[in-house]
């Protein structure tokens, strides 16, 4: 597929159905819950076999999902199955794997825990020092940039210039293809949690995989018919319905996101932000050169737990919980999971609240600290 722009492909995303549509046709995509379709004779003339092969409501987020990421894309029934079907599909026993040391923790611990026993040999690195030592040897590298929870940023283009014959995998969760674009910097595989931004209203969980190799992508499809990693109907329409309002979502949050750190690395409670956004920021010089935004999430930094925990909870518009990417802000003391950050270390998504508003509430909760 051909690169086009962002706002092109925000306006096609929109009427993506429509060329196809037949007078009296649902202009929303329809819900299928079927796990068996008519099959008489033989079944390579049938368009859709057996619910574990295929399902159109999954193919019309597909369809979504490959224009969004100007690449082919497949489907999963979390982020975590979506890293999973990556990983296994493409390491054998011996292989060696370069993960970020200060990423999201469950891919190293799938990894230690499952792809170590069965012979493939982990490595870590922090996402800020990603390039030092090359990449000779790998089999397969896996960067999260920015680094969730701490907010750091690897240069992908040159991760992807060095990359030795590696397989390149990017998890572009903390931004969502609207704010970088990891297959046009050179990675041959991206996956992201369409749990967070992409479906964007906390309802639902769903990952997606893309890549511009056909070769990878069949691996991907066997993996799923045969581990029987696949995403419910009902899941897949709401996740769709959301990705149809992600633009104006994004925009929005990212701007907010903007304000709100410029705002919070001069409040006096704070010890430390981190925003790739910041002039300041040790990210910010690659941020800016790869990232056509910098991102709705923020990590800063209170006294201690107590001080953290206190703000979460006397913030009325904070929603205290484990993900990200909602249109309800949200922060989480990340320590509380084991995150090698300090105690006082909020992870904060901001939302669609009107900015002014969410800044007051924050710093309202920030004053009485």
């Amino acid at each position: 597929m051909s690169k086009i722009d962002p706002d092109t492909i925000a306006a096609q995303l929109l009427h993506q159905r429509g060329a196809a549509l037949q007078p009296g046709d649902s202009v929303v995509p329809g819900i299928w819950p079927s796990a068996v379709f008519h099959l008489p004779g033989d079944p390579s003339n049938a368009s859709y076999q057996y619910g574990r092969f295929h399902n159109p409501t999954w193919e019309a987020l597909e369809e979504a999902l490959s224009l969004l990421e100007q690449a082919q894309t497949i489907v999963f029934p979390s982020g975590m199955a979506a890293i999973a079907a990556v990983l296994f599909a493409n390491v054998r026993a011996g292989d060696r794997i370069l993960l970020p040391a200060d990423g999201y923790y469950t891919t190293r611990a799938l990894s230690d825990q499952f792809l170590k026993p069965l012979g493939a040999v982990i490595e870590t690195r922090p996402t800020a020092q990603f390039l030092d030592g090359g990449f000779e040897g790998f089999r397969l590298i896996l960067a999260e940039t920015p680094s969730n929870p701490g907010l750091d940023v690897c240069d992908l283009a040159a991760v992807a210039a060095s990359k030795a014959g590696a397989i390149f995998v990017v998890d572009n969760t903390t931004m969502t293809p609207l704010g970088q674009r990891p297959l046009d910097l050179g990675a041959d595989i991206v996956v992201c949690a369409d749990t967070k931004a992409i479906n964007g209203h906390s309802d639902t969980l769903m990952g997606h995989v893309a890549t511009r190799d056909g070769a990878v992508m069949a691996r991907l499809r066997d993996w799923r018919k045969f581990s029987g990693s696949i995403p419910g109907p009902f899941e897949s329409w709401l996740v769709h319905r959301g990705l149809e309002t992600l633009e104006v979502r994004f925009a929005r949050m990212c701007a907010t996101a903007g304000m709100v750190a410029e705002r919070l690395a001069q409040h006096r409670s704070v010890r430390s932000v981190r925003y790739p956004g910041l002039k300041g920021d040790p990210a910010h010089a690659v941020a800016a050169r790869q990232m056509a935004s910098f991102g709705f999430m923020i990590s800063l930094t209170l006294k201690d737990g107590t001080a953290a925990e206190r703000f979460i909870e006397g913030c009325p518009f904070i929603q205290a919980s484990t993900s990200f990417g909602g249109v309800r802000t949200s922060g989480e003391r990340r320590a509380r999971w084991g995150d090698a950050v300090p105690e006082g270390f909020v992870r904060l998504s901001v939302g669609i609240e009107p900015s002014e508003i969410l800044w007051r509430a924050v710093a309202d909760a920030l004053d009485r600290l």
